[in-house]
């Protein structure tokens, strides 16, 4: 079949839309992630994303270096990134949670700490981590890999369970109160810094989830972290710092902006995390508290 302009345009348009839902997705787990942490907590985490790289690092180790099941590997990555999450946090940040100066330059150096010993450990080389799905399908004529498509179904199984999670469970009710008003929680008997603690243990748990999905899919490199850091601060601001519906219609509307410009403009592809931020500003210009964010206000 001979291209025409009117064929041409209308790949590109199933491709955006197809890559928006799975980029959407990924930045969805890992916003959703980082606003539990900020509305429970009030930490602006940035070594969140360095937990979806350290992710990936662990599965290669379990994996590829020691030889293990890859599922086995993936579960265990994912539960070692989520413990030192959690460790991190009780000894670095809790002590310091009343000063978010310090809290953004802890969670930064530790963020930065992990980078290096990446990069001691394995170099500045790529590696890779095998496919937990091989092969492909085409979905409306556009060549999708498996792994993708795995990628997209498993975001919307953990955002759907951490859903269900913070509205359908006493523990969630628990952490709702905490986000709520931390010194009634405490009056009322809950265990507010317990709360805060599984609330970050969720949060560095979603990264790590985000990380092990995409892994398969790109090199892994020890300064992989600030690309997705960038793109999360982008779609927590954009849809309302603190707001899980905001961060979830964020993340998708940048993971559009980003699938547009990889495939209308690919010679100015680097140009996607630039694309994402000016959406961001456009809106904070009109609506400075983002999407949903006096919405979740009035929620809390």
């Amino acid at each position: 079949m001979l291209w025409t302009p009117q064929c041409g345009t209308m790949i590109e348009l199933k491709q955006i839309i197809i890559f928006g839902l799975i980029s959407g997705g990924i930045y969805a787990l890992l916003a959703v992630g980082f606003s539990l942490i900020f509305g429970v907590a009030r930490i602006i985490n940035l070594s969140h994303t360095a937990f979806y790289m350290l992710a990936g690092y662990l599965i290669y180790i379990f994996a590829t270096t020691l030889g293990l099941n890859l599922y086995a590997a993936i579960v265990l990555s994912i539960l070692v990134a989520s413990l030192i999450g959690v460790l991190g946090y009780r000894f670095l940040i809790d002590p310091i949670r009343r000063h978010e100066t310090a809290i953004l330059i802890v969670t930064l150096a530790l963020a930065i700490i992990v980078q290096e010993a990446l990069s001691q450990g394995f170099g500045d080389d790529r590696l890779t981590v095998p496919r937990m799905i091989d092969g492909y399908v085409q979905i409306f004529g556009i060549k999708v890999f498996n792994q993708r498509i795995l990628a997209l179904g498993v975001a919307i199984l953990m955002l759907a369970g951490t859903w269900l999670l913070l509205m359908r469970t006493k523990l969630g009710t628990a952490i709702r109160a905490t986000a709520q008003d931390r010194e009634v929680a405490n009056l009322m008997g809950m265990n507010v810094g317990r709360m805060e603690t599984i609330a970050m243990g969720a949060s560095i748990a979603l990264a790590a989830i985000a990380g092990a999905l995409v892994a398969p899919t790109f090199s892994l490199v020890p300064h992989m972290w600030m690309s997705p850091l960038v793109m999360v601060l982008a779609v927590v601001v954009l849809g309302g710092l603190g707001s899980i519906k905001g961060s979830l219609l964020g993340a998708f509307i940048l993971g559009f902006t980003e699938s547009a410009v990889v495939f209308l403009a690919p010679s100015g592809s680097f140009l996607k995390e630039a694309a994402a931020l000016t959406i961001m500003l456009i809106v904070i210009l009109v609506r400075p508290e983002g999407l949903f964010g006096v919405s979740f206000e009035e929620e809390r």
